[in-house]
Order: structure tokens, then sequence, then C-alpha cells
């Protein structure tokens, strides 16, 4: 009888501790499910729209900024083309105007030596008259083209404007004073295009 009853005790306290067992394995945490459970994926980098990390520029960024420098260094040359085109369409106009000028000058010449050689008595006859007028548009034209008589007589002489054809002592006038001018000088727009042939005093 004893036999039997530690045997059903046996048995009790078996079922007792499977119980505790199965217990125990269901509240253990696995460590899946204790680093934030089972299939959760890593934190991932961040990325672009098209799924390629954002850490450089996209080809196209790239292709923008370089047709826009291209664009600029065009634009760049360009201007200064343009501006060299300008300054040598002017200088051009600059020599062709000189030529003219200096074709013109001769006339000019021959209307004041022969306006200069006319007594008083002559200056009221209308030919003599035509030609004064005639004189007086040369010099307006000039003007409005910028042509310039050079100042001579009373002057300083000046290489760079007067032309010394003759030498004299003279000791009323002050050193290297021009005294008298042989033929007239004249500017275009702060260029010489003849200078005055004078005579200065020593």
């Amino acid at each position: 009888m004893k036999d039997k009853d530690q045997t059903l005790e046996n048995e009790q306290e078996a079922r007792e501790t499977t119980e505790e067992t199965g217990t125990a394995s269901q509240t253990e945490e696995t460590p899946e499910e204790k680093d934030g459970g089972v299939g959760e994926e890593p934190q991932t980098e961040k990325k672009g729209f098209f799924g390629k990390k954002k850490d450089k520029k996209d080809k196209k960024d790239i292709q923008i900024e370089e047709l826009t420098d291209k664009l600029k260094r065009q634009m760049a040359e360009f201007d200064n083309f343009r501006k060299r085109t300008e300054k040598e369409k002017a200088s051009m106009f600059e020599v062709g105007a000189r030529s003219v000028v200096e074709k013109i000058l001769p006339i000019v010449d021959n209307f004041e030596r022969g306006l200069g050689s006319v007594s008083e008595d002559q200056k009221e006859d209308p030919f003599v008259a035509g030609m004064e007028k005639i004189y007086q548009q040369f010099l307006a034209v000039f003007e409005e083209l910028g042509v310039k008589p050079i100042e001579a007589v009373g002057q300083e002489f000046d290489p760079n404007f007067h032309n010394a054809v003759m030498h004299v002592e003279d000791e009323e006038a002050g050193e290297n004073q021009v005294v008298e001018e042989f033929q007239k000088g004249y500017t275009y727009r702060d260029t010489v295009v003849r200078h005055s042939m004078v005579k200065v005093a020593n």
C-alpha cells in the first residue's frame, strides 16, 4: 500500500514540474523578441527619388551646370566680339573721315587765300559775298564733324601741333613762341589731321 502511495506522489510531482517548465518556456523572450521582434527590418539610409543614394549630384544637374557655364562663356565671347567689331568699325570710320577732311582742306585753303586777297572795295561785290558764304559753310560743316583749327600765333611752339619751317630772332616775342602762321593746321576729334606750318622766335 505504501508503495502505491509513493508512486502516486512521484507522478504528481512530475506533472507539476512539467507544467512549470512549459510556463517558463512560454514567458521567456526569444533573442529576436528582445531585439524588437522577428521580421522587423533595420533602419536604412535615405534614398533619392529613384532609390539611389542622394550623396552626389544627379547626372541631370551636372549636365545643366555644364550647359549653363558653356552658355555664359559663349555670351561673354559674343559680347567681346561685338565690342571689338564696334571698335574696329568706329576706327575705320575715323580713318575714312580723316581722309575726306584731308582732301577738303586744300579747298578751304584756296578760299582763304582768295578772300585774303580781296580789297575792302571788292568785299561788297556779289561774287565775293558768295565765296564768303561758301567758305563759312565749309567752316560750319567742319565744326559739326569735330574738325577744329589749331591755335598757333602767340602760342608756345608745340611739336605735337606745329611744324616749324622758319626761325627768327624777335626780342618782342617770347622764346620758342609762334610769331607767324603760313598754313593753318586742323584736328579731327583730338587727332591732328594737319600740323600748322609756322615761324618760331628763338
